[in-house]
């Protein structure tokens, strides 16, 4: 006997997010910088002016439909193949037939998925046909294109950075997934709004993840005697690997865990800083985020009195940018721990805090003539870097120049505590200060 399915036709046997692929702008969800009413791409697309572009940004945010789209509003003849299993003799036989639609009035539109993965002769093998027009070569890459699209060919692109979809986005794809009958539309679906939110987020900005995920929880739900099929937090666990599931990144929670690993961090208490840290990964937090705010600390709460500190955590950043998760847990731990213990001093954070105040509240003075620059005769004769004492040209090389405007002479910002090696920065600023003062 033929088992049943939950879709029994074959179209329906897709994966959802093949079914739900939109087909127009109006379909499409996020990227509102580039095709919201006014941007740029959106007015190329309406026009018919597209050219040659390259499409930068990470899975799951529409690239290829992007591009397809972009195909069917420019009524150009769509191909489309990946650089994993395409070589130069695949990209000339595309390359004749485009010159042969060219000569037929028909434009050429050429996807290339994973264009980074092209060697620098398959990259040159473009050249040609996107100079002459042949085709409107559409590149999508996850990596930086400065790094790994010959110079060449991405200077005869546009390069348009595609960001990951917000969490109210991914949201209402998964609503819309819900409703259409092109998705589940069909089907009597019983999920809650907060389980649906909580897929959102554990997407992670990838569109194809949160379908994908939604379908999984969908076909493992638990059905009912009336047709219904229940989605619950247990079969999301199973679905998500993830034990805090409903870890709101946007609600209180969120503020109130980021909230006590920096207060603990400040508090000199790694056991604590580690464990809210641990926590918030657990409930599905963005590592880059932490990340993010570690890099922040490092100045704000510890600053001069240990320099090291900002290195250690900008190195974090880039490990987790690297990495990801799971493995880059422990360059977060690294840098928790790091900054729980090292010497804290927020006069950097007072200093421009103090400064910016000033800046908003009081007229914007002009820079003092003495240190103005003067690359002109004109400005040299209107006294422009007149007075000016080049530091390195004295014994003590320091000078008694102010620097300052006339009306904020002997306004400090900067006070420097004795923690750390800003003891040391204290120390010498006091003496910088008081020979500046001797008459």
């Amino acid at each position: 006997m033929e088992q049943l399915s939950l879709f029994d036709d074959r179209e329906k046997n897709a994966p959802l997010a093949s079914r739900l692929r939109p087909e127009s702008l109006d379909e499409y969800i996020g990227q509102k910088h580039l095709l919201g009413p006014g941007k740029i791409l959106r007015q190329l697309i309406d026009k018919d002016q597209i050219s040659s572009m390259i499409f930068w940004g990470p899975p799951g945010v529409g690239k290829t439909t992007l591009a397809r789209i972009i195909a069917g509003r420019t009524r150009a003849s769509f191909i489309e193949f990946s650089a994993v299993t395409s070589g130069i003799k695949e990209i000339k036989e595309v390359m004749v037939q485009a010159e042969q639609n060219r000569r037929l009035g028909i434009r050429t539109l050429l996807f290339t998925d994973e264009i980074h993965r092209f060697n620098k002769a398959q990259q040159d093998a473009f050249l040609p046909y996107v100079e002459k027009g042949s085709i409107i070569l559409i590149g999508a890459t996850t990596e930086n294109p400065s790094f790994e699209i010959n110079s060449a060919l991405l200077s005869r692109c546009r390069v348009f950075v595609l960001k990951a979809l917000e969490e109210e986005d991914l949201y209402e794809l998964l609503i819309h997934a819900l409703k259409s009958p092109k998705g589940l539309g069909d089907m009597n679906i019983l999920i809650e709004e907060e389980h649906l939110k909580a897929i959102a987020r554990f997407s992670n900005g990838d569109a194809r993840t949160a379908l994908n995920t939604l379908e999984m929880a969908v076909l493992n739900g638990e059905m009912d005697g009336f047709g219904g099929i229940h989605v619950n937090e247990e079969v999301l666990s199973q679905c998500m690997n993830r034990r805090s599931l409903l870890y709101d990144k946007n609600g209180e929670e969120h503020y109130n865990l980021i909230s006590a690993l920096h207060k603990s961090m400040r508090n000199s208490d790694p056991d604590a800083a580690v464990y809210w840290l641990c926590r918030m990964l657990d409930g599905g937090e963005d590592p880059l985020y932490i990340a993010r705010r570690l890099v922040r600390f490092a100045s704000e709460d510890v600053g001069m009195a240990d320099s090291q500190a900002l290195q250690v955590t900008v190195a974090a950043y880039q490990a987790c940018h690297f990495l990801g998760l799971p493995e880059c847990d422990v360059h977060l731990t690294h840098a928790v721990v790091y900054l729980s213990m090292a010497p804290k001093s927020n006069a950097l954070y007072m200093a421009c805090e103090t400064c910016k105040k000033d800046v908003r509240e009081l007229p914007a003075e002009p820079v003092p003539l003495q240190i103005c620059n003067a690359p002109t005769q004109l400005m040299k004769d209107l006294n422009y870097g007149q007075g000016y004492i080049y530091a390195h040209d004295t014994e003590e090389k320091l000078s008694k120049m102010k620097c300052l405007p006339g009306s904020l002479e002997g306004r400090r910002y900067y006070y420097p505590t004795q923690e750390g090696k800003e003891q040391r920065v204290k120390e010498r600023l006091e003496k910088i200060l008081a020979w500046r003062s001797e008459e």
